[in-house]
């Protein structure tokens, strides 16, 4: 399984992460070591929403998705 994931910054509400990953658990807990440059001046992270896919490819395009103008606004109002 390739989970697609949205992070919530628990200090900082209004900051969100998007990524994929096969290992949910390990990939929260780089997030919140800060060994993730990108996510590491908004650590802690908690887990706001993830899915699941049996593939990869379908897996990298709907975080593709999600990081798109279009993609936010789904996930603002759907997720």
């Amino acid at each position: 399984m390739v989970y697609v994931y949205i992070l919530q910054s628990i200090d900082h509400p209004q900051r969100y992460y998007v990524g994929v990953t096969s290992d949910l658990r390990s990939r929260l807990e780089r997030h919140n070591s800060g060994q993730v440059p990108h996510t590491a001046k908004y650590a802690p992270w908690a887990i706001k929403t993830y899915m699941a896919f049996s593939d990869k490819e379908k897996a990298f395009a709907f975080e593709k998705y999600l990081k798109s103008p279009s993609g936010r606004a789904f996930s603002k109002k759907r997720l």
